[in-house]
């Protein structure tokens, strides 16, 4: 087994297969691209990835780039347990709602306030934080009767909603109002194997 990972210390996507990586206990190597240099927009990284994004995998010749798809691809292949990506229809459609909503209401409310702040995007930083609190208000109900997104044990859905919701307040987006959240943070963090996120922004030229 040689697994690799394009990495970016401070990008939540990226975030997202270290700390699955470490759930499963696989050993990889990480490459730090150099987002500053442009590395990500070189030929050989746009051969892995056309879309020029952090994270991509590489695995024993097989290239997968999105998130997402990454913590699939990884559940799918190397989870013993079944727990990651249940294979029971409700259960595996459940996961993969909380893996929409990654892609969207997560990536455009937290996140995108997120990369306001730490990087300077030229987004809407209110309208972004509207929708983290406008995503929040509901997750925390949900979040009144469970211990995970989709019930009482851990999936990927959990690995991918956490790292931009645990670093909202980056963005300026206060986690105080919602106590069903921070509980459901903690628990994940406290799981065998967490591995935290760089909160302190590396430099882009580094």
């Amino acid at each position: 087994m040689s697994i690799k990972l394009y990495n970016f210390d401070t990008s939540g996507h990226a975030h997202r297969i270290r700390l699955m990586l470490s759930f499963l206990e696989l050993e990889y190597d990480c490459h730090d691209v150099n987002l500053g240099a442009g590395e990500h927009k070189s030929d050989a990284f746009l051969a892995m990835n056309p879309f020029g994004h952090v994270p991509v995998l590489e695995d024993d010749g097989v290239t997968i780039y999105d998130s997402t798809a990454i913590l699939v691809y990884l559940a799918k292949k190397y989870d013993t347990t079944g727990k990651w990506l249940p294979a029971n229809p409700l259960k595996a459609a459940q996961v993969q709602q909380w893996l929409s909503a990654a892609s969207g209401e997560i990536a455009f409310g937290p996140a995108a306030a997120r990369l306001v702040t730490v990087f300077g995007a030229d987004r809407d930083h209110e309208k972004a934080k509207a929708l983290a609190h406008a995503f929040f208000k509901p997750l925390n109900a949900i979040l009144a009767d469970r211990e995970f997104l989709t019930g009482s044990e851990i999936t990927i859905a959990d690995v991918a909603g956490y790292s931009y919701i645990a670093h909202a307040p980056e963005g300026d987006v206060d986690l105080e109002p919602y106590a069903n959240i921070r509980a459901w943070l903690g628990r994940i963090e406290n799981q065998p194997g967490f591995v935290p996120m760089t909160s302190t922004p590396v430099a882009l030229v580094a």
